[in-house]
């Protein structure tokens, strides 16, 4: 926790004041996606592996280009199939460690990135749709702004495209009700707020 209040700090502007800092859960976590995306990644890599052996079979007496272009055509879709069924989990854990999470008088700050890291910051007078999803251990997330209807497997990920569906947020951070009861009070404490 050192480390994120460190992190958030860094970021912080005169006058303001730190009311909270974390990170998310580390580790690899299982989410309700999962139950989809699993399945679909078995069902993927298995047949890209079995392409790629049936591949290398036609191909093990061929000659020419033939020969490398067809196993080779089947490679992407192998590793792809392996990202789905375990590599995501690992870029996923990664990212989180390096994800940090701030409430201060004024804002609510995320620094997060895996290569690079970049700073989003949300005015709490701005923010009016903050929703709380609980876990039964009171770890949660914090989601500011609207739910898309499409964004639930994307949440909290880092998969190609799918911040486009997704409100940024507070994710899978330990005691998520404390955290939200500290941003809704620094919300009603914010100057200009009504």
């Amino acid at each position: 926790m050192v480390d994120a209040q460190r992190r958030i700090e860094s970021v912080m502007v005169s006058g303001e004041r730190l009311l909270w800092s974390g990170q998310p859960k580390g580790g690899i976590q299982f989410r309700a996606a999962d139950a989809l995306l699993i399945p679909f990644g078995l069902v993927f890599c298995g047949f890209a592996i079995f392409w790629e052996v049936l591949a290398l079979m036609a191909t093990a007496k061929a000659r020419g280009p033939i020969a490398i272009a067809f196993p080779l055509f089947g490679v992407p879709f192998v590793l792809l199939g392996l990202y789905i069924v375990f590599g995501r989990f690992i870029v996923e854990a990664k990212r989180r460690e390096r994800t940090f999470y701030g409430v201060t008088n004024e804002r609510a700050i995320i620094i997060s990135g895996l290569l690079s890291q970049s700073t989003k910051s949300l005015n709490l007078r701005t923010l009016s749709d903050i929703t709380l999803s609980e876990r039964s251990d009171g770890s949660g997330s914090i989601t500011f702004g609207p739910t898309h209807p499409f964004g639930w497997p994307f949440q909290g990920t880092s998969w190609p495209g799918g911040s486009q569906y997704t409100s940024p947020c507070f994710d899978l951070i330990p005691n998520a009700r404390e955290v939200y009861d500290v941003l809704r009070k620094a919300q009603r404490e914010s100057p200009g707020l009504a």
